[in-house]
């Protein structure tokens, strides 16, 4: 039976990867967003690729619309089965140039439309019991950057609810999955219309991933059993340093993370802000760094197999401690008796 899957912001970036790969997977798929032409188009390309597919306009902001939102794709496509929280917004800018306002309404959209997102998916799910939740993460929720604050803040609040909720289910002995996927920087349009306050043109620190990179992710973590999912070797390095020296990641950060996230290019005064209301055009999947992107991520293939990855780490071992004992034949259990 094909599932029904619901993909928030699925009008372009990795939204709209998703809700492709999804549809490649012989899914149907609903996708939720503020701009019409992008929805539409979305909806025509997935349409394409062999699925029933809708749109629901909303703002994930407005918890009522994204229930009524819900309600829309269910009177279309069926119950939901799968539902991807992927909405964000973002602003590069550092926090003493960010307004109040700012702040709010990038952690409306990121954090509390996520949690927006979740509270109606548990409605439609609890009906039946069953059901797969996978929420958004970055590489950015454990490991903060300079400059984007309100992203880090909002993502970091999205894993503490996350976290918090899989509890809850389990107490329940709920059979509704919760999974959450951690990406690295992927080439989408957000670098060119978020808000930019920094006065030059933005981009994501490399090394730079394609968008389908993100949907395979977040297809495999709706599938399998996966608490999280980290995508690409970028998102192991930033989260296992801030385990292990937090400090030193500040002040690395201090001096690489703003030459990192910004290009040598005046940003034009009249760049496009999709902050408050959606920026007309032609958007897609991708941004402008085509030529810069990693098609795959290694970690995807560990995550995936584990069993591979659990074979290569206990060779990998064994290796380090033949190195270390000079290729030497370890004593036997009676020899060592014997002594």
């Amino acid at each position: 039976m094909r599932k029904v899957v619901v993909v928030t912001g699925g009008g372009a970036g990795v939204g709209r990867a998703t809700a492709a790969e999804f549809a490649r997977q012989g899914c149907d798929v609903g996708v939720i967003g503020r701009d019409l032409p992008r929805l539409k188009a979305a909806v025509s390309e997935l349409q394409r690729l062999g699925a029933h597919a809708c749109y629901a306009q909303a703002d994930v902001a407005d918890a009522q619309a994204v229930e009524a939102a819900a309600e829309t794709i269910e009177a279309e496509l069926g119950p939901i089965d799968i539902w991807v929280n992927n909405a964000m917004a973002t602003i590069f800018a550092p926090v003493s140039a960010v307004t109040a306002e700012e702040f709010r309404r990038a952690t409306e959209v990121t954090y509390l439309g996520t949690v927006h997102g979740t509270m109606t998916a548990l409605k439609c799910m609890k009906r039946r019991g069953v059901g797969t939740i996978v929420n958004v993460g970055s590489a950015l929720a454990y490991r903060s950057v300079p400059l984007q604050s309100a992203y880090c803040g909002a993502k970091s609040a999205i894993r503490g609810f996350t976290d918090s909720l899989r509890s809850e289910l389990i107490h329940d002995r709920s059979d509704i999955r919760l999974s959450m996927v951690h990406l690295p920087a992927i080439n989408t349009p957000q670098f060119t219309w978020a808000l930019n306050k920094t006065g030059r043109r933005a981009r994501p620190v490399p090394p730079i991933y394609a968008p389908e990179v993100a949907a395979r992710a977040i297809v495999f973590a709706a599938f399998h059993p996966r608490r999280e999912v980290w995508v690409g070797f970028p998102t192991v390095v930033a989260i296992m340093a801030n385990r292990i020296a937090a400090g030193v990641a500040d002040w690395y950060l201090a001096e690489a993370g703003y030459s990192s996230q910004l290009l040598h290019e005046v940003s034009p005064a009249d760049a496009p802000a999709n902050l408050f209301r959606p920026v007309p055009g032609d958007y897609g999947m991708r941004g402008r760094f085509t030529g810069s992107e990693h098609g795959k991520s290694g970690e995807m293939f560990f995550s995936a197999h584990k069993g591979v990855a659990i074979a290569t780490l206990l060779i990998l071992g064994a290796g380090v401690l033949w190195g270390c004992l000079g290729g030497r034949k370890l004593p036997s259990v009676r020899h060592s008796l014997s002594k």
